[in-house]
């Protein structure tokens, strides 16, 4: 392998949320963070040598999207994932999460009612409720280890709810689905039926494993006029730092309140000219560390997959389709008592994960554990997640 992702990086005294977060929350200094969504390898070294280009050149005025920028764009998605992305479509934003909460604020108002579907990334929900918006659960449905959607609830609800935003994640985090090209327009199907523009967050479209394939909700001619496809350079390559997301809307009507909201209610426009240099050299350059990395975190869940099966047999590791996020049902051992759970996990074992009632009543059990990390820390928190059950004679 070329890259050499066991290769350990120190992270602490940076100012990294993921490591020096645990004294912030006053956990044991020795605790070990899989928890928030990046990675502990080195990006793209390509990367590393364009900002370091730019670093050198000493002046960081104000920066615009040149085509160097939409070519690298169009090019990643048109050829891993036949998704022909036209300039016009793109808005650059900071972050996925910023584009999910401007959505809301920008295609509903207060006390209109917006669909997402738990267990499902915790901003999900606070990007509804802070903005005073009404929160409806379509549940996902756990069935012989496996998620899928419940469309009868789905459509049940949105007509009852008079729903008018519908949140997607695809690929799903924390489940790890990648939803087939026929549950998509199911769902699109639906929300087009009843006027639901859709959301649709493709953040972990890059992290799609051997079996699965990842349908681009811009492929799907038919329902793509309506919804907002959310993307980023940001996981695939960890640069959530960079603060550069790339926001697709076809649609002019959607693009208009957009730009009405973000552009005008925010006076927010422009782009980092760091971010933007760092995804151009990711999209031009990294494809091969990409493929590599993969990989490794296959590596990675294989080995939870055994370690489970051998110490721990009533747990269980969700198939992860896409993302990089283990989706782990310890509810063979704590039946969803989410907070007997946390303890044995922040005080006994001394690993900080997300737990999973943080995605929604639905997680209640699980946890989530970023499995983006050099295979000897994956190894030592599965030893102190063992070793933490044993001693409380839960094996």
């Amino acid at each position: 392998m070329k890259y050499d992702f066991d290769k350990i990086v120190d992270r602490h005294g940076t100012d990294c949320y993921k490591w020096d977060m645990i004294a912030k929350r006053k956990l044991p200094a020795d605790t070990l963070p899989l928890w928030v969504a990046d990675m502990d390898f080195e990006t793209v070294p390509e990367v590393k040598e364009r900002l370091k280009e730019v670093a050198d050149r000493g002046i960081y005025g104000y920066s615009m999207l040149g085509d160097g920028y939409y070519h690298a764009l169009k090019n990643w998605f048109s050829e891993r994932f036949g998704w022909q992305v036209e300039k016009d479509w793109v808005i650059v934003t900071p972050g996925v999460v910023f584009a999910l909460a401007a959505a809301v604020r920008a295609y509903t108002k207060e006390g209109d009612s917006v669909m997402i579907q738990r267990p499902v990334y915790h901003p999900f929900t606070n990007v509804v409720k802070e903005n005073g918006r009404n929160l409806v659960n379509n549940p996902l449905v756990l069935e012989n280890g496996k998620y899928h959607m419940d469309y009868e609830d789905m459509e049940r609800k949105i007509t009852e709810e008079q729903v008018k935003l519908f949140l997607l994640c695809s690929p799903h985090n924390p489940v790890s689905r990648v939803w087939t090209k026929e549950e998509l327009c199911q769902a699109a199907e639906i929300c087009k039926k009843h006027g639901v523009i859709m959301i649709v967050d493709e953040i972990h479209c890059d992290f799609v494993y051997e079996g699965y394939h990842h349908t681009s909700f811009g492929t799907l001619s038919e329902y793509a006029d309506n919804a907002v496809i959310c993307t980023a350079p940001s996981k695939t390559f960890n640069l959530a730092g960079m603060k550069t997301s790339n926001i697709v809307i076809h649609n002019k009507d959607l693009q208009k309140k957009w730009k009405d909201y973000v552009n005008g209610s925010l006076s927010m426009d422009g782009a980092s000219a760091l971010g933007m240099t760092a995804m151009i050299a990711a999209y031009t350059e990294g494809e091969e560390w990409l493929e590599q990395l993969k990989d490794y975190l296959d590596g990675n869940f294989a080995y939870i997959d055994e370690y489970l099966k051998k110490y721990l047999p009533k747990a269980h590791l969700v198939k992860a389709e896409g993302t990089y996020l283990a989706w782990l049902d310890l509810n063979g051992y704590v039946d969803r008592d989410e907070k007997k759970l946390e303890e044995l996990m922040q005080k006994k074992a001394k690993v900080a994960l997300d737990e999973g009632y943080i995605f929604g009543e639905e997680g209640r059990g699980f946890e989530r554990i970023n499995v983006a990390s050099p295979r000897s820390v994956i190894e030592e928190c599965m030893n102190r997640i063992r070793t933490a059950f044993e001693e409380e004679k839960l094996v």
